[in-house]
């Protein structure tokens, strides 16, 4: 069973410090924003349709976060916990990447090695 990711990180907004818990959930909305943004940016006509969308995406973000962030703090937040999101993201991949690395190395020793011949 997967366990779920939960990761603190701190970050600054407009000199204040807020702490933010990386969690599965919040990966998801962070995704899920940028996908909504994507698909805004592709088809501008679309946006009004997203928009709702957007906004509830950003809440649930938002209130990831402790103490709770100013409305004029959003956009800042939202930068912010995607760079995050990002970062964390991008070393989960690397050692990922170098955990099926080591693990190949590691088979393919084990089929190369000759049994040894026991001395009679």
């Amino acid at each position: 069973m997967k366990s779920p990711c939960m990761i603190s990180q701190e970050i600054t907004l407009n000199g204040k410090k807020h702490r933010l818990i990386l969690t599965d959930q919040l990966l998801s909305d962070v995704r899920r924003l940028k996908a909504l943004y994507n698909a805004a940016y592709e088809d501008p006509e679309s946006f009004e349709e997203v928009s709702s969308a957007i906004s509830d995406a950003i809440n649930q973000i938002a209130g990831a976060v402790e103490p709770p962030v100013s409305d004029s703090d959003l956009d800042a937040l939202i930068q912010a916990v995607m760079k995050a999101v990002d970062e964390k993201s991008k070393e989960t991949e690397e050692a990922r990447a170098k955990h099926v690395e080591e693990r190949a190395r590691a088979e393919k020793g084990k089929t190369t090695t000759k049994p040894k011949k026991s001395k009679k």
